[in-house]
């Protein structure tokens, strides 16, 4: 039985690729047999797999709240029966950034794209890409996840808090009310009765003392929460609405790049939108003699193995007016080297398996068995 012989070759004859078909190739077949490609050959003079290793970007992931005011509908009469300033007359919006995530993400790199040449009668891997084509392992079970898919994320957004209708809790007197005034007053009063009343269940000397903790909980809730609908019919109601929205950044050595603009009126907006304050991003490549040109012992190591990255280190910080919001060190695919390993750990006396870091093209196990 004739030893199997694997030749992997670079090849830029990227409209080959059958990519977009899945997100796993599955090789296999006997040592006396073809080898049989269900997805992602090159059909003509060689059969093989062509794939991909990451660059990174950085995928920065705000936290956004839109706040919408709706003033109330006794907003005038605010200051004269609740004693509350700076009632607003008016509706507004505005947007505050509550939180801000960074982590790298891989994207196909169409400069270093890689053709595993398959010879007939041969054993071959089982290779597992991405959608994206990018290798994610070799030889290992199907994950049957698109968890590491380096797809964008989507904005996503949290349910709007329940509001509550403060005309459920207006008595017969308020509503009957002959003007705004009258009825202004008359719910300012109910307000005061349920101040009072909760402040009795607290002291002990309510008329009907709750049995128990439990009990005493809910009567304080039900009370809170109809304090609080009236109240905004004189203070006006905030709605919250709050979204996770990604932003994409090519990753550079840079003192000052601009990573997204954010405005309190108008939330996130353009790069170019000078609506929106600047918060500016700042890479230093902590390893740069890694990413220095190959040499030529180098280049002749693309003619033969499997290429993965040895992602390099950087230092990422997010900036706005001066301060440090983010100050993290994150693993770059483009800032490191790559290597090769050898065709004779996928001959056929050899099981190796190998799971890559699909953001920066890194290994991240390898197990040889024989």
């Amino acid at each position: 039985m004739r030893q199997r012989n694997l030749v992997f070759n670079k090849d830029k004859r990227l409209t080959h690729c059958l990519l977009a078909t899945g997100a796993t190739l599955l090789l296999a077949t006997s040592a006396l047999a073809q080898t049989e490609v269900t997805v992602g050959v090159m059909r003509g003079k060689e059969y093989g797999v062509t794939y991909m290793l990451p660059r990174t970007e950085i995928e920065i992931m705000l936290q956004v709240t839109r706040h919408s005011y709706t003033p109330g509908e006794y907003c005038k009469y605010a200051e004269q029966y609740l004693h509350l300033t700076d009632v607003k007359p008016n509706a507004s919006v505005n947007y505050t950034l509550d939180k801000v995530t960074m982590r790298p993400i891989g994207v196909p790199d169409k400069e270093h794209i890689y053709f595993v040449k398959l010879r007939d009668k041969t054993v071959a891997p089982l290779m597992e890409l991405t959608e994206e084509g990018i290798v994610r392992s070799i030889n290992m079970p199907f994950s049957g996840t698109k968890a590491e898919s380096n797809q964008p994320n989507s904005p996503t957004t949290a349910p709007a808090e329940e509001t509550l209708d403060p005309r459920s809790f207006l008595t017969q007197d308020i509503l009957m009310a002959s003007s705004n005034a009258k009825r202004a007053e008359l719910v300012a009063k109910e307000i005061y009765d349920i101040r009072d009343s909760r402040n009795a269940l607290l002291r002990g000397e309510a008329d009907n003392m709750p049995q128990d903790g439990a009990q005493l909980k809910l009567m304080l809730d039900n009370l809170n929460r109809q304090e609080q609908a009236m109240t905004e019919m004189f203070a006006g109601h905030v709605e919250k609405v709050t979204e996770q929205i990604p932003v994409r950044v090519p990753v550079k050595e840079t003192k000052g790049q601009v990573a997204f603009r954010f405005s309190h009126h108008l939330g996130l907006v353009d790069g170019e939108n000078l609506a929106g304050e600047p918060y500016t991003l700042v890479v230093t490549n902590l390893n740069p003699s890694m990413s220095a040109p190959l040499t030529e012992e180098e280049r002749k190591k693309q003619l033969d193995g499997v290429a993965y990255n040895v992602p390099g280190r950087a230092r990422v910080q997010l900036i706005y007016r001066g301060e440090v919001l983010y100050d993290q060190e994150l693993s770059i695919a483009q800032f490191g080297t790559r290597e090769y390993l050898a065709p004779v750990l996928f001959n056929k006396t050899t099981t190796t398996k190998v799971l890559f870091d699909v953001n920066t093209g890194g290994i991240i196990k390898v197990d040889r068995g024989e």
